[in-house]
């Protein structure tokens, strides 16, 4: 064999050994824990993504069982009116859709959604403690030297119980954007069968979440009103311990994506460049555009949108 075959034999062989690299690891520029590239193989998918759903599981059955039995616990244990009970409920409600923007807001800017979600899971367990030391507190009381410690009761167990009611909310909201979207992640968009798994993957969180439903709103709520509350909480509680415990069980197999910095950052810079280029015309070159060629983007943790002619 001469030296020409082989000039032209070496770059072949590169180009395999290229292809094999691009196949084994993930083309969307996720990293494992490590942060070393992460493998098709050996990370994310349906393996990864089933611990996630395991977690939201959980995280939504315990917070469903207390919003579909709360109007009768502020009643008939704290002797709210009903009037007043609708309040706080509605304000609670209001704060578990609110707090997914923090939530988000620092998933996708600074901490990334693995350790967004891990703190506000942690939050969110700390609610239910609290929770349930609430609902301790009237056992507690019937102590008569206890008693003399505790010299209002109600009003001890009224901030206890709106303490963690609103970190339950807190760190339920913030949580969930992050496990759900985390999920997501797990599957490479680049590959075109991991795209339609993802599909899949959002099917079963919605039957998830119904399932939770239902479960919460007919055996933990049966619970709360035959046991009492303090075994209501308590199982709640352990729910949110095995949510949590589960999604840390998948560490090792997770696929991370970068957070990608302040978005309002970003915006304000799209603004002042649309403003600076609105009088120019499209470079029929478009070399000269920037960022045209490639998936990855200069900016870490930023998937680039694809182009399209509809504003043309």
């Amino acid at each position: 064999m001469d030296s020409t075959d082989q000039a032209y034999i070496i770059p072949l062989l590169e180009d395999d050994n290229s292809r094999e690299d691009t196949k084994e690891y993930t083309g969307d520029g996720s990293v494992t824990i490590f942060g070393h590239p992460a493998s098709r193989k050996h990370t994310g998918n349906w393996k990864a993504c089933s611990l996630t759903l395991a977690c939201f599981f959980c995280s939504y059955l315990a917070v469903s069982s207390i919003e579909k039995n709360l109007v009768s616990y502020l009643t008939e244990v704290l002797h709210e009116t009903n009037v007043a009970a609708a309040r706080d409920v509605s304000a609670w409600g209001g704060t578990i859709y609110l707090a997914p923007l923090i939530g988000a807001f620092l998933a996708d800017s600074y901490l990334g959604k693995y350790c967004t979600a891990l703190i506000f899971c942690t939050i969110f367990l700390i609610g239910m403690v609290m929770l349930i030391v609430s609902a301790a507190l009237p056992l507690i009381s019937t102590d008569p030297h206890v008693r003399l410690a505790w010299t209002d009761i109600v009003s001890s167990q009224y901030v206890i119980v709106f303490v963690g009611l609103y970190m339950v909310a807190i760190g339920f909201g913030g949580q969930n954007p992050c496990i759900t979207s985390f999920g997501a992640d797990q599957f490479d968009d680049t590959d075109e069968d991991e795209r339609n798994k993802k599909s899949s993957f959002f099917n079963w969180r919605y039957f998830i979440l119904n399932a939770a439903s239902l479960i919460s709103g007919t055996v933990i709520v049966w619970v709360q009103d035959h046991d009492g509350w303090l075994w209501g909480f308590t199982t709640a509680a352990l729910f949110v311990a095995l949510g949590a415990g589960t999604f840390l069980l998948g560490t090792a197999v997770y696929r991370f994506q970068k957070p990608g910095g302040n978005p309002v950052a970003r915006l304000c810079q799209v603004v002042v460049a649309a403003t600076r280029n609105f009088s120019k015309d499209l470079p029929s070159d478009c070399s000269l555009l920037y960022e045209l060629h490639g998936q990855g983007s200069s900016a870490g943790g930023i998937k680039k949108l694809e182009h399209t002619t509809g504003l043309e």
